[in-house]
């Protein structure tokens, strides 16, 4: 008699339904459409698991390893996208930082990475500076339009290594052409390397296209501001 009531006692507290109540909740999760927080997947997660606890089988539990993965997991997930909102805000920060910097450059005259030829419209006078990397016995600069058209030819001779600067007569063009330079320097038979530099007065800050910050020249050219070599 003892032995038949322990049989219909465990048949009776093992009468449940995992399988039905999981589905169950599984469903009503996948129900939600677009895009959830870290914070709303962790709670999801949390409600799934309570619900996976609730009704294991007593006789065959949860493998508490698997359980502490998930948990591990869940809680990388949430890591991840609290550390995305931190550099979000960080680079925000930096962005306005360096609106401020750029903003105290305006009336300046600085350097600037970039091939674009100053042309003064009052003198007619288009001019240009560029930075040798070493000595050479011949320089020669050629300046074409925004199209690629050759305007002319500088030859400016032997020169030392270092900051140089260049003009001709601009008549006919204006700070709107576009006007490019390139710099072709040797040494004898070897050739010397050189940098192409913008000369302007800053008038106003912007960005381009990508929201980089940009610098705008009373002359009309424009440069990055992650290119200004110096502040004049």
């Amino acid at each position: 008699m003892a032995s038949t009531a322990a049989t219909d006692a465990l048949t009776s507290t093992t009468s449940y339904q995992p399988t039905s109540s999981l589905t169950k909740t599984s469903t009503s999760s996948s129900g939600t459409t677009g895009t959830t927080s870290a914070d709303d997947q962790q709670d999801r997660f949390l409600k799934l698991l309570v619900a996976q606890l609730n009704n294991q089988d007593p006789m065959n539990p949860m493998d508490n390893a698997q359980m502490t993965t998930q948990i591990a997991q869940i809680n990388t997930v949430s890591g991840i996208e609290k550390l995305n909102t931190t550099v979000t805000d960080l680079a925000t920060q930096m962005a306005a930082m360096q609106g401020i910097q750029a903003s105290a450059l305006i009336g300046h005259d600085v350097l600037a990475a970039g091939s674009t030829v100053s042309v003064d419209a009052a003198s007619k006078k288009g001019s240009g500076v560029f930075n040798l990397d070493g000595a050479a016995s011949n320089v020669t600069v050629k300046v074409s339009t925004a199209g690629g058209v050759t305007v002319g030819n500088i030859n400016l001779g032997a020169m030392e290594a270092g900051q140089h600067d260049f003009s001709f007569d601009s008549t006919g063009y204006s700070a709107t052409d576009g006007l490019k330079f390139t710099v072709t320097a040797a040494n004898g038979t070897a050739s010397v390397g050189s940098t192409a530099l913008v000369k302007g007065t800053v008038a106003s800050i912007g960005s381009d296209t990508s929201g980089a910050l940009t610098l705008k020249f009373k002359d009309g050219n424009s440069a990055a501001y992650t290119s200004v070599k110096s502040i004049l």
